[in-house]
This record gives C-alpha cells, sequence and structure tokens, in this order.
C-alpha cells in the first residue's frame, strides 16, 4: 500500500494490501480497511469505522463516531459502528453519519450526507441522503424503479440485475453457462463463493477463481 504526505495513521490499525491513502489523510484507532481501497486526500476515518475491499473514498469525505457530541464531555465509550461494505463509493466531500451500514458497491454522491443504512447498488444524493436510482458495480446507472421489481443490463460490462421487493443484486442465468469456461474475478468480495458453488453444480466446463478467500 502507498501513503502519501502528511497522513496520520493511529494505533492498531489494519490496512489491506494495494491500498492508496492521499495527503493529510486521518486514520484512528482500531480502523480497519480493506484491499484495493483508494482515500483521497484530506478524508479522516474515526474509531469504529471498518472499511471493506475496493472502496472509493473520494477527497474530503468525513466519518463520525458519536451521534451527539460535546466538547465538555467524554464520550470515547460510546463509539458507534460504522461498516462500508465491498465496492462502495463516496463522492468528494460527502459525510458518513456513524452507526450506519452502506450495502455493497452502493454509490454516495458528493456532498451528501449520509444518516441512514444505505442498501447495496443504491445511488444517494443530497441532504439528508436519498436514493434515487441504483447503481451497477461498474458504476453506471441501472435502468430499474426505485422500489418493486424489475430487470436491466449494465451497458458498461453487460452483467445483469434485478430487483426483487426493493432489493437489487446480479442476476445470473445459469441455463447460458452449462458447458462453458467461466472465470470469477473478486470471487467473495463480488459474487460470493456460493456461486462458484452453483457453477460447479451446474456442469460447467472450468471454473478459474481469482480470489484467496473463496473457499
Amino acid at each position: 500500500s502507498y501513503i502519501w504526505h502528511w497522513t496520520h495513521v493511529s494505533s492498531n490499525v489494519v490496512i489491506g494490501k494495494n491500498c492508496k491513502l492521499g495527503q493529510n489523510v486521518f486514520i484512528g484507532q482500531n480502523v480497519k480497511i480493506g484491499n484495493d481501497c483508494k482515500i483521497q486526500n484530506n478524508v479522516s476515518i474515526y474509531e469504529g469505522v471498518e472499511i471493506g475491499n475496493n472502496v472509493f473514498c473520494g477527497p474530503s469525505v468525513v466519518f463520525t463516531n458519536v451521534l451527539n457530541p460535546r466538547s465538555h464531555l467524554n464520550r470515547s465509550k460510546e463509539f458507534k459502528r460504522t461498516i462500508i461494505h465491498d465496492g462502495v463509493t463516496l463522492g468528494a466531500n460527502c459525510t458518513v453519519v456513524c452507526g450506519n451500514v452502506i450495502g455493497e458497491y452502493a454509490f454516495i454522491g458528493a456532498g451528501s450526507v449520509v444518516v441512514d443504512n444505505i442498501k447495496p447498488y443504491e445511488l444517494v444524493v443530497g441532504v439528508p441522503g436519498k436514493q434515487i436510482g441504483w447503481m451497477s458495480k461498474d458504476g453506471y446507472r441501472l435502468n430499474l424503479p426505485l422500489k418493486g421489481n424489475g430487470k436491466t443490463t449494465c451497458k458498461y460490462s453487460g452483467l445483469s440485475y434485478k430487483l426483487t421487493n426493493g432489493k437489487c443484486e446480479l442476476f445470473v442465468n445459469w441455463m447460458n453457462l452449462k458447458g462453458k469456461k467461466f472465470v470469477v474475478i473478486g470471487g467473495a468480495g463480488l459474487i460470493g463463493s456460493h456461486t462458484v458453488d452453483k457453477l460447479i453444480e451446474e456442469d460447467v466446463s472450468e471454473v478459474l477463481v481469482y480470489d484467496n478467500f473463496v473457499r
């Protein structure tokens, strides 16, 4: 990993492989950061925050760890836990209020304030942050309704997504895979080891897995 000038990393911090931390970044005690993350200039990540793999934190992103701070009170025993799952993008100058969970590949627009849990693939903007759509794992807006059901394809990758009762996820047509060679990149962080098991079950000709975390 690479750490640039004037960056402060506190004690008991875990930083994964191939991360890039820009200038004037602060990493608080006991923070966990996964692999392949980009933490841009002037980002503050305080104790209580856990960041997954392939997370992008734009310039001046701020995390918090106390809901009701007062200067004259020590609330270090009340730090809230904030979880940022794999593949999330946090736009420049956005703020993540503590105690929330941001799901896989969610996309938070610049300047937004996250005050609630965010579902996987949600596109959220504004103050306070509100969902306005869905984003693919490659960062392209998906043609899906905010609620209900639907199916669509990412114009960049060609991967299919489905919305079921307001929950967005990758959609794999298993019937088209029989006898074919399949490459899984990202494994547990992308579509999961259960997907590899399913591919083997469906009798594809070969499964190549590029992820040390797949079991």
